[in-house]
């Protein structure tokens, strides 16, 4: 854990690369907070958030905590301030948190549904963030967490597969075992139909692996940004150590060290390390992934942004989804997805993040000294 001097110095400067963004000329009505717990240092943050206010034309602030972070002392302040706050949970189980490590770090289950209960009123949308396809966990364990997340009042969930990088594949196996990806199919067929299928289902599909509660669906309750990974915005600048920014075709990686970082915005300048452009194909790639995970991928637009049809411009991948009954619809307008293509989509956005992952360990492979006990992790979504 970084010392509180080092991460009140970072926050400091966080603030300082958000005004070269202003006055670069940017403006952002959407705001996520997110890479590891943005709300360790309550004060910080909400002095970060409300200068972000000051500065652009927010309109939604989503951001990411850990479940004892729900705590009136935190929740008092964040109340107001953040519209849609996602809570890491993983899983409900004893067994699983302590597998984990999270019983001792956040609480049982038990206690975790409780303060979900308890925070859930505070904000537009309480997120509670699952994982499916533990190697130790059951079919009995996945339906017990999809009962208590219909139960603990939260307005949306997501359930997304284990995923990890190729770096971490041998210390993720010794620890929790080898994924089972058949059962993975199984798994996520299971909690796609319980939550949101059939009359009176409590919830309604977002994304392939985000699920609104009825009744608070994306309209009702305004444009919240789903999760980190561009589904409302395909562009995004990102600010922070180790952030990714996509912006006109080109994406951006800032250092992952420290003090680069800090040398960097104590210059004035961006603390890049590297960046790469996207060639056509692959923004014509990531787009058919990205709507596909957002259930829709819109015909028209495709073609007006790139030139070309989406059947032209991608004839493998579209070959592929059609051959395995992928689309639901396929017309003139739209792609729309069978419960088989929505497992096809969470498959490609699961590689995508396991490739960030291995990005994110490679950089922080590259780090030495007290920065790389710092800074290097597992892998592994905490």
């Amino acid at each position: 854990m970084p010392s509180v001097k080092t991460s009140r110095a970072y926050f400091d400067r966080l603030r300082r690369e958000m005004r070269m963004l202003e006055d670069l000329g940017y403006d952002f009505e959407s705001i996520y907070c997110g890479g590891g717990t943005p709300t360790i240092l309550i004060d910080e943050l909400c002095q970060t958030l409300d200068l972000a206010r000051d500065l652009f034309s927010i309109q939604e602030i989503s951001c990411e905590t850990n479940p004892n972070h729900l705590a009136k002392p935190y929740l008092d302040q964040m109340e107001g301030r953040i519209q849609r706050l996602s809570v890491g949970v993983q899983s409900f189980n004893d067994d699983l948190l302590r597998q984990m490590d999270r019983y001792e770090k956040y609480g049982s289950g038990r206690e975790i549904f409780d303060r979900i209960g308890e925070a859930a009123a505070r904000f537009d949308i309480l997120n509670v963030d699952m994982i499916f396809n533990f190697p130790s966990q059951t079919e009995s364990v996945l339906r017990r967490d999809i009962e208590l997340i219909k139960e603990c009042g939260c307005q949306q969930t997501t359930f997304s597969p284990l995923y990890f990088s190729r770096a971490t594949t041998k210390k993720m196996l010794d620890t929790l075992g080898s994924p089972d990806y058949e059962r993975e199919y199984a798994y996520y067929r299971l909690l796609d139909a319980e939550l949101a299928d059939g009359d009176g289902a409590a919830f309604e599909r977002r994304t392939v692996w985000t699920f609104n509660r009825a009744g608070c669906g994306f309209h009702a309750c305004g444009e919240i940004p789903v999760d980190e990974f561009g589904v409302s915005y395909e562009e995004y600048p990102a600010i922070g150590s180790g952030a990714v920014t996509h912006l006109g075709g080109t994406i951006y990686v800032n250092t992952f060290s420290l003090r680069e970082y800090n040398e960097a915005i104590d210059g004035g300048r961006m603390s890049l390390m590297g960046k790469a452009a996207l060639s056509k194909r692959d923004l014509m790639r990531y787009r058919f992934m990205q709507e596909l995970y957002a259930l829709r991928l819109d015909k028209k637009r495709f073609e007006h942004d790139f030139g070309v049809s989406v059947e032209r411009g991608l004839p493998v991948e579209m070959a592929f989804m059609r051959a395995n009954g992928a689309f639901a619809t396929n017309t003139a307008d739209e792609l729309t997805l069978t419960a088989k293509g929505r497992y096809y989509a969470l498959v490609m956005q699961r590689q995508f993040l396991s490739g960030l992952n291995e990005l994110r360990d490679q950089a922080r492979a590259a780090l030495v000294g007290p920065e790389r006990e710092l800074l290097f992790g597992d892998g592994t979504r905490e």
